[in-house]
């Protein structure tokens, strides 16, 4: 199977992340047509992402400080959790290394072992960066890695930019109809005003309407709410206040969600992710509103959901990617990283140098469904370590039956320290072990490995990289101070 005219249905994020990359990749093998509705809006809740990002960015040629001057955007160290273990204690969940994360030099035992003050993050260089407001670019050495905080909406419009510049179509239209063809894929779409366009391939970025998969092809939802119940959102953005301009996201746990606050260069961005079922939805817009920390710049939008995905995202002739394929909250900003993987996965498959067939759709839908339910592990794991018992949500996530993946990883590092990995995960051990260390989720035992260490080579080892990260942080500037400098201002 060949594709020679592919249309990208649905702008955004997801639309325009896609038609960038098959514009760039494709070049004079393929035509690529995005078709968008423009006065339906934008979703705009990912506003947060992973250092995936800037290999995104960086795979189009995309200067960071073109991004950044054009999105708003801000660095990003990672995530500070307020209130998920228990009301009053916080820690940091950053893209950096914990040290060595198994045998005798493991950091964690080590410092398990010494009973060392201070949370583990101490030993991890952009956890003290986020802790002091900090940022220095990173050298090429240098293992820390970072993100962004940026406004979607501008992203969008920057690739939009990009994607036609270099050579894809941009049709506005009301899709009115799908037009099938005999084996079940899609032959065209019938636009409101009459235009019928055709193609080979169809990606389904429409949003949560999934107008291709979910709609005309009726593809299964699997849905994860009864591990992540959450099912709505308040967003509400607001002027910026002072002149702190942190570098991490926060997710502070409330009564029936958690809310969060993203800075961004002009403004900042609040929302309040909640679940109906555990806390009324004007209560939750009254939380979101007392949260604020500037003058509201809009009235709060409020997003419904489910959290899951569809069962295939490869079928016939239609791939979905973005919100049409599925949903896992924006806790960890794995949204746009979804975007990314798929886009991955179909472009891989593009290039291929072949006519693809059946196979090739049946092991991109198994890596995808697995990549959403590695990352779907991930989630709960925030949820599930709580000691709150405050709220009917609370005891309910503390309480709940987990998938056999997840409650296999927390038995093995329950009972014997072991970080397992599946394939397909979203966040490595690093990642994994900053929540289990903020929620204060330890083995039962120590492995016998870690007292082969003396214990004063193992006190002043830990004492030497915490303080030579303490010093190196001292003597980076503030986040907002290396923001204008990359900016150029």
């Amino acid at each position: 199977m060949k594709f020679d005219r592919i249309v990208v249905v649905g702008g955004g994020s997801a639309g325009w992340m896609t038609a960038a990359v098959l514009a760039t990749g494709l070049k004079g093998r393929a035509t690529v047509e995005l078709v968008e509705a423009e006065d339906v809006g934008i979703i705009g809740v990912g506003e947060a992402t992973l250092p995936s990002i800037r290999n995104y960015n960086q795979s189009l040629g995309i200067a960071e400080a073109e991004f950044l001057r054009a999105t708003h955007g801000s660095f990003k160290l990672g995530i500070r959790f307020r209130d998920w273990l228990e009301i009053g204690q916080d820690y940091f969940h950053t893209f950096g290394p914990l040290g060595t994360l198994s045998g005798s030099q493991a950091l964690w035992g080590q410092y398990r072992r010494m009973k060392q003050d201070g949370p583990l993050g101490l030993h991890c260089m952009p956890t003290v960066m986020a802790m002091k407001g900090r940022f220095a670019l990173p050298e090429e050495q240098s293992q820390f890695r970072y993100a962004y905080h940026f406004d979607a909406v501008q992203y969008a419009a920057f690739l939009r930019k990009l994607a036609t510049q270099r050579g894809a179509r941009h049709t506005p239209g009301h899709v009115a109809d799908v037009v099938r063809r005999a084996d079940g894929g899609v032959a065209a779409l019938q636009l409101a005003d009459g235009r019928r366009i055709e193609g080979d391939l169809f990606i389904d970025c429409s949003g949560f309407r999934s107008l291709l998969l979910g709609g005309a092809l009726a593809e299964p939802f699997v849905d994860f709410s009864h591990w992540l119940p959450v099912d709505a959102a308040w967003a509400c953005p607001c002027e910026r206040s002072g002149e702190e301009l942190p570098p991490y996201t926060s997710a502070t746990a409330l009564e029936g969600g958690w809310a969060w606050r993203i800075p961004l260069q002009n403004r900042t961005g609040h929302g309040h992710v909640f679940s109906s079922r555990f806390v009324d939805v004007e209560r939750a817009r009254e939380q979101l509103l007392a949260r604020l920390d500037g003058k509201p710049l809009a009235e709060p939008r409020l997003l419904r959901f489910t959290t899951g995905h569809r069962q295939r995202l490869w079928v016939h002739n239609v791939v979905a990617i973005g919100l049409s394929s599925g949903f896992l909250e924006p806790l960890e900003s794995t949204s746009i990283y979804l975007i990314q993987d798929g886009i991955g996965r179909l472009m891989a498959a593009l290039l291929a140098g072949r006519p693809l067939n059946e196979n090739d759709r049946a092991g991109f839908n198994t890596g995808s469904t697995r990549r959403f339910e590695r990352t779907r592990d991930f989630i709960i794991q925030h949820y599930c370590l709580t000691r709150r018992r405050d709220s009917e949500l609370w005891r309910h996530v503390s309480s709940m039956d987990l998938p056999d993946t997840l409650a296999f990883k927390l038995e093995l590092w329950r009972r014997y320290g072991v970080l397992h990995e599946y394939d397909e995960e979203c966040a490595d051990g690093n990642s994994w072990l900053a929540i289990h260390a903020g929620m204060d989720h330890w083995p039962e035992r120590e492995d016998p490995v870690i007292a082969e260490i003396p214990p004063e080579r193992a006190r002043l080892a830990l004492l030497g990289r915490r303080n030579a990260i303490a010093a190196s942080v001292e003597l980076m500037p503030l986040h907002q101070r290396t923001l204008r400098q990359v900016l150029g201002g």
